[in-house]
């Protein structure tokens, strides 16, 4: 006789933003997704830590700009914790300054706040499974931002040849520098999610990557992409 299959426990999610309206509309949005679930929110960085630690969430949605602790610091204090939570940063147009400082401190991803609140919530997903996510426009940034550090007026990124990998995991890099998920990876290149995280595993052993955003900078700087490309 076979066993009916428990459904998966809902993801548990910890908001953490300084504005109300922002936590208020992002509830609505949840009560209406049965696989996941908000157990706590927090309006400071030093609330976001501490119920990190109280709650164990599986994903902290969290803001940069905060009165007191900001967004930086609390994602820094939480995954040098060891707490098993992925932080998504939440950040605007004005705050991509504070991207590099959310990357050295651990965040597993980074959406910009005027995507629409399913977008949001599909990226919730993504780094609840352990992937990591980059908003297209946050990515379109870095490389922008890496173009400007390559020189005046210049648009040609420093030469870099990438070697020992094979052709399939280039076209998976350059898809990852577009800011393209692994679930989108697979549906783009007809491979399973499963099959694209072994790519992405193998480009990061291969390439000495510490991480995907690492691996935007390897792509930009061996030419796969360019910021007018994005």
């Amino acid at each position: 006789m076979t066993l009916p299959q428990q459904p998966a426990a809902p993801v548990r999610l910890l908001l953490v933003d300084d504005q109300p309206l922002i936590r208020a509309a992002l509830s609505m949005v949840v009560k209406d997704a049965a696989d996941l679930e908000i157990v706590g929110e927090a309006g400071t960085g030093d609330e976001a830590v501490l119920l990190a630690a109280e709650l164990t969430p599986d994903v902290v949605v969290m803001d940069i700009r905060m009165p007191g602790m900001d967004g930086i610091e609390a994602t820094r204090r939480i995954t040098a914790s060891g707490a098993t939570a992925h932080v998504l940063v939440l950040t605007t147009f004005d705050d991509d300054e504070y991207v590099y400082g959310a990357l050295r401190a651990g965040a597993s991803g980074f959406l910009v706040k005027d995507m629409g609140l399913e977008e949001i919530l599909a990226a919730v997903r993504v780094v609840a499974s352990g992937d990591a996510l980059i908003a297209p426009r946050v990515t379109r940034r870095l490389i922008a931002d890496l173009t400007s550090r390559s020189g005046p007026g210049s648009s040609t990124p420093p030469a870099r040849t990438l070697t020992g990998i094979t052709e399939r995991e280039q076209e998976v890099l350059t898809l990852i520098a577009r800011g393209l998920s692994n679930t989108e990876i697979a549906e783009q290149l007809y491979l399973s999610v499963t099959t694209v995280k072994t790519y992405v595993t193998r480009l990061l052993s291969k390439l000495d990557a510490r991480d995907r955003v690492h691996l935007v900078i390897l792509a930009y700087e061996a030419g796969l992409v360019s910021a007018a490309s994005r």
